[in-house]
């Protein structure tokens, strides 16, 4: 069987994933802080005939991090597609702009972002590696290519963690692993802005299909409209 650990999976982008990769037969694992929020998705996924299981730890929480996706690759056999894209939330996330911004408002966002993102690329890699083949799929908005004053450390972090993951489809290039950076540049669901462009998660998610098969030269794809 082939498996899809989504870290940072909620009921928008990440079970939009959930579904495009369970309707090919893919496993599903779901990682994030929330064990109720988890629940609720497999019951969701399980319901549609799709193959799902929680796996709750927190990003920064970097052992607990590992473990679940130990705990995931000994359950589904292996992971085959990591997709990591957690949101932190506005009671967490303090957002300044880069005038505003002290080394702490953007250090919270680098562990969040990029040192989440390495760990968890960690603990999947070394089996990728033995097997010859896996995808890597890492999700931040389109301030990561095209910063926005507003959310300056925000960007900043995110633009550390889209460096770092095409930086790492050149280091693998010709190993048959796939890494690659997705920008989304629109609101996800519902305006986060009034007049900024919105898509539904469904709409996006097919991107993330298209780099585990047939796009996988390709160090990123940004999603506008």
């Amino acid at each position: 069987m082939t498996s899809i650990a989504i870290v940072g999976a909620g009921p928008q982008l990440g079970l939009a994933i959930a579904r495009t990769f369970g309707s090919q037969g893919f496993d599903v694992a779901l990682i994030s802080r929330n064990r109720e929020k988890l629940d609720g998705l497999v019951a969701t996924l399980t319901a549609e005939g799709i193959t799902a299981a929680p796996f709750p730890a927190d990003v920064l929480d970097r052992d607990a991090l590992t473990q679940a996706l130990k705990d995931a690759a000994a359950q589904f056999g292996s992971i085959d597609v990591l997709e990591y894209s957690p949101v932190g939330g506005f009671t967490s996330t303090a957002l300044t702009t880069p005038v505003e911004t002290e080394p702490s408002h953007v250090q919270h966002e680098i562990e969040f972002q990029l040192y989440g993102a390495i760990a968890a690329t960690k603990a999947v890699l070394p089996a990728m590696r033995e097997a010859g083949a896996g995808t890597l799929l890492y999700t931040t908005g389109a301030g990561s290519i095209d910063p926005v004053p507003q959310v300056g450390n925000v960007n900043a972090a995110a633009a550390a963690l889209r460096n770092w993951a095409v930086n790492l489809h050149k280091e693998l290039d010709g190993t048959g692993i796939q890494a690659a950076h997705v920008g989304i540049d629109v609101s996800i669901g519902t305006p986060a802005v009034p007049g900024f462009p919105t898509a539904q998660p469904e709409e996006i998610s097919p991107v993330y299909w298209d780099l585990h098969t047939t796009k996988r030269d390709q160090a990123e794809l940004v999603f506008s409209l």
